[in-house]
């Protein structure tokens, strides 16, 4: 069920429009890379170590070499000379940050389990699997470091060669007055110190990744084939890694079966991929298994927070403390680094918190799989972390938590308003969305729900969770990010293009899996023109084809991609215009452009649509002296701000106090994202984000033996949910214009998953809470409950009193 507002009769922008993208997908015309027919492709197998820790020894890579169909056989030091860099890093967060060399294939020792220490090349894919497993490795293996407070000891180092398993630590102290934060604690009438654990969490994209590159057979031009969120930005690093120049490079992302943030990434199979195919002349290709998805794809999360919140007498928060320990894993991918920086400026939530705020991060090396984003990437974090204290701060001060959240809340007539981490919020109404959210879920009938079923002896008891937030999305403006040390800009690109017969094509530095730019993106355009959004053609994924872009992430798209269209849009409007008036022998000034039309203000009579006038481009024999022909236009946008949407998530649940388990059984979710350019569609990125939330809450966990191995590298141990396993969501909306763009949108992509986990925790523990339950971790299944409510109960007297 949805709630939504009617869309308006004049305006594209705001309509429920199927989607463009689904046609082909629903009727199986769309092509993964994998689906690709390469004639004389060899296909690349990576045998990888079974061990989290070991020196190399000795590899005998001679049996695999002599079978039949096995055209070539590489260990790492083979390949040693292929690397003009070691696999890049783009976000070194500090000056004295660690970043231990990490090649495509090991060469001396592996430190994860998953880690490719040889790579064969074969006729067919069968083959290049069945030698993996004739090589012989000989390794010394040593004791691996899992646990994150272990590996911050450094009782036993990672990388022995760096001296510490601490890669960096980085923080943010902003105070009024010197000493802010302690005095405020010391003051405080009220305080709650916290602690919560972000397990590991597998991304679990339906289509795991391919890749196929293609040599050219002279001139020394490549294009690559790959499963990747990324081209524009894997261009330039396969660039910089491999010493290729750049211009000959070609990357295209084909049809992509899901990110989630996991495609956002350079893999040592891509430049594998690249360097092979170079060396032998021929295509190289290569297609993750699902079980090596598990182990070779980055994990996401994987965060040991500390929270400390400080209030006044009335409620008010007076200050806050953030201690984080994050799991890099056994290497820095791409961003991995950065990722608890993303939310380093959100701990603070929706709330107005005076300047006295301290949070700090130490990122640590463990023998485990590397961390990067995943969908929210640090943000659904620091609102787990948030939201979770809240909760604990409203029972120590005695509030109901939704009362206590609004006693807190930013008020809307605060904006813009400079939060204490620095960084300046566009535009909110947390109360409003907040009453919507209320009002959908019957939050006052809910609770007296409650004091009616949780009694004494009942087995089932209801709980009701709040979760509120703020996600600063569109990873821009440039200057910030350049402030953070973050490599790249904030930037995107867009062409606006009218062809000859009045048609548009536009040209898009986003790249889409699954976000529905095709059809967003064709209807600001159809806005803005006042054509029909059939009439657009988005071109996208492909560097030579859109040769600048910044890719997609980050809940970007929209607000800085979409942007840039609409501004790329008002650009051709003008061109437009000025032949408009010179053919018309009127005014630019007096022209009024409605509907696809130019008119002369106060002559009815005087028009011309704006087909004509692209053909008159085309033709060019009557355009105003020094302008170019044709109507084209290009925009390079650097947004002046992030982006911030913001929710109210509630979720109802009813626990069974006899096998812990948990019935969700009402979810509501109202997000405000600024202008909706298409509800249906991001009704369905809160819906596939809301899912994504509940699953680390209830269902999903990267779960690892003392030894390092993966417990859970199969969709049979790993619980990703059936659609039975899925609540019914209802969505609803609150609008508050981005004040920072001409469209006045903001990203959601994350959104869902942002609100959904704290929402689902803060429920189960509402429920369990008259029982003497605190905390459940996470993923809170049966199990689990079932523990913390009997942990809970030996801590009471036999009469239900504490002891």
């Amino acid at each position: 069920m949805t709630m939504t507002d009617a869309p308006t009769a004049t305006s594209v922008i705001g309509q429920r429009l199927l989607r463009k993208e689904d046609p082909v997908l629903l009727t199986g015309e769309a092509v993964f890379a994998n689906d690709m027919k390469v004639p004389g492709a060899l296909h690349m197998a990576v045998l990888r170590s079974p061990y989290a820790s070991a020196t190399i020894v000795s590899i005998d890579t001679s049996a695999a070499a002599a079978m039949p169909g096995v055209r070539a056989v590489y260990t790492g030091a083979d390949l040693a000379e292929q690397w003009a860099a070691p696999m890049p890093c783009a976000w070194a967060v500090t000056e004295d940050m660690l970043n231990p060399p990490h090649h495509p294939i090991a060469i001396d020792a592996v430190h994860y389990v998953g880690d490719g220490v040889a790579v064969v090349l074969a006729d067919s894919d069968a083959i290049a699997h069945d030698a993996i497993e004739a090589i012989d490795v000989e390794y010394d293996s040593r004791e691996p470091i899992i646990d994150l407070d272990d590996a911050l000891s450094d009782r036993v180092l990672v990388h022995p060669d760096l001296g510490t398993n601490s890669s960096y630590t980085w923080n943010l102290l902003i105070e009024e007055t010197d000493g802010a934060v302690q005095k405020a604690f010391d003051e405080a009438a009220y305080t709650v110190s916290e602690r919560y654990v972000q397990q590991r969490l597998i991304p679990m994209a339906m289509e795991p990744r391919a890749v196929v590159s293609i040599p050219q057979p002279f001139g020394g031009d490549l294009t690559l084939y790959t499963s990747t969120q990324i081209p524009h930005v894997l261009k330039v690093m396969i660039a910089v890694t491999l010493g290729v120049p750049e211009h000959q490079l070609r990357v295209i992302a084909p049809a992509v079966g899901g990110g989630f943030g996991s495609k956002l990434d350079v893999y040592a199979e891509e430049l594998l991929c690249v360097a092979l195919s170079r060396k032998h002349g021929v295509p190289v290709r290569w297609n993750e298994t699902r079980s090596e998805n598990t182990v070779a794809t980055i994990q996401g999360r994987g965060q040991i927070q500390h929270m400390e919140l400080a209030a006044d007498a009335d409620g008010k928060l007076t200050a806050m403390r953030v201690r984080l320990t994050a799991d890099m894993g056994a290497y820095m991918q791409l961003i991995t680094p950065g990722i608890p920086l993303l939310g380093a400026f959100l701990y603070a939530g929706v709330y107005d918190l005076p300047k006295a705020y301290d949070f700090s991060c130490t990122g640590v090396f463990t023998n485990l799989t590397p961390t990067d984003a995943y969908r929210g990437a640090g943000r659904p974090e620091a609102t787990y972390a948030i939201e979770r204290a809240m909760d604990a701060l409203a029972a120590v001060v005695g509030l109901d938590p939704l009362e206590f959240r609004r006693r807190n809340f930013i008020r809307k007539e605060q904006f813009p308003y400079e939060a204490c981490t620095g960084l300046t919020y566009d535009s909110g109404d947390h109360d409003a969305a907040a009453t919507i959210a209320a009002d959908m879920i019957d939050y006052a009938g809910v609770r007296a729900r409650q004091a009616e079923q949780n009694v004494d002896g009942a087995t089932k008891r209801l709980g009701l969770g709040v979760s509120t937030y703020f996600e600063m999305c569109g990873l821009a403006p440039s200057r910030v990010l350049a402030s953070l040390n973050y490599s790249a800009g904030g930037w995107e690109a867009a062409t606006v293009r009218i062809l000859p017969t009045s048609k548009v094509q536009v040209v898009t530095g986003t790249s889409p899996h699954g976000q529905g730019h095709e059809t967003s993106w064709s209807m600001i355009v159809a806005d803005k023109l006042g054509i029909d959004p059939a009439d657009v053609d988005v071109l996208h994924s492909d560097t030579t084809i859109a040769p600048l872009g910044m890719d997609t992430y980050g809940s970007r798209s929209l607000p800085v991609g979409g942007v840039a269209v609409g501004m790329a849009c008002d650009k051709v409007i003008d061109k437009a215009k000025q032949i408009a008036a010179h053919q018309m022998e009127a005014n630019v000034d007096d022209l009024e452009f409605t509907g696809g039309v130019f008119r002369v203000a106060g002559s009815p009579d005087k028009e011309m649509p704006l087909a004509a006038i692209a053909f008159e481009a085309f033709t060019a024999h009557n355009l105003p002296d020094g302008l170019e022909p044709n109507l084209e236009a290009q925009v390079t946008y650097d947004p002046p701000n992030f982006s911030w949407p913001f929710g109210t998530h509630m979720c109802l649940v009813e626990v069974d106090i006899e096998t812990g388990a948990i019935e969700v059984l009402q979810y509501v979710a109202v997000d405000d994202c600024g202008n909706q350019v298409n509800p249906m569609i991001v009704e369905g990125q809160v819906h596939g984000g809301v899912v994504q939330g509940l699953a680390q809450a209830l269902f999903e966990g990267a779960d690892h033996d003392a030894d390092g191995n993966l417990r859970t590298s199969t969709l049979a141990d790993y619980l990703v949910p059936a659609a039975s396993d899925v609540p019914s969501i209802t969505t609803g909306r609150s609008v508050t214009p981005s004040p920072t763009n001409p469209l006045g949108v903001k990203g959601v992509g994350e959104a869902g998953t942002i609100g959904a986990a704290p929402a689902v925790m803060n429920a189960i523990v509402d429920a369990l809470s008259g029982l003497g339950v605190h905390d459940v971790s996470m993923p809170a299944s049966p199990n689990t409950v079932w523990n913390a409510i009997h942990a809970a109960q030996s801590t009471t007297s036999p009469n239900g009193g504490p002891q």
